[in-house]
């Protein structure tokens, strides 16, 4: 299953910072699909965690994104369309606060034609 999230600031109408990602949950990654001042990598790992999701750099622990109240259970069910999300500025490293959104959910399997994930 993949589901489309939008994050952005606190507040959208003032701050125009977004990232659009692609998270599949079969293979527990995500991609970067669109983003303008949220700077995250084109692709990493997702953990899901007691209804948090943390999104991480390629083979690193250390979250770069924090999705609060976002859980898919075994049933592919999402617990919530929205919630709050943490990430780090990249230019001061300071914690930032906003929300994300989910936007669409694909449970069909996804055989993308070139695929990032691809083994």
């Amino acid at each position: 299953m993949r589901l489309t999230i939008l994050i952005n600031g606190s507040d959208p109408t003032v701050n125009h910072d977004y990232a659009v990602l692609w998270l599949d949950t079969e293979q527990q990654r995500w991609s970067r699909e669109s983003h303008a001042g949220i700077e995250l990598p084109e692709w990493g790992e997702l953990r899901d965690t007691g209804g948090v999701t943390t999104l991480c750099a390629p083979s690193a622990d250390k979250p770069l994104c924090t999705l609060s109240g976002l859980h898919v259970d075994r049933r592919q069910q999402v617990s919530t369309s929205q919630g709050d999300a943490t990430w780090s500025c990249e230019l001061s490293h300071a914690p930032m606060n906003g929300y994300w959104r989910l936007q669409a959910v694909d449970r069909q399997p996804i055989r993308a034609e070139h695929s990032l994930f691809a083994d």
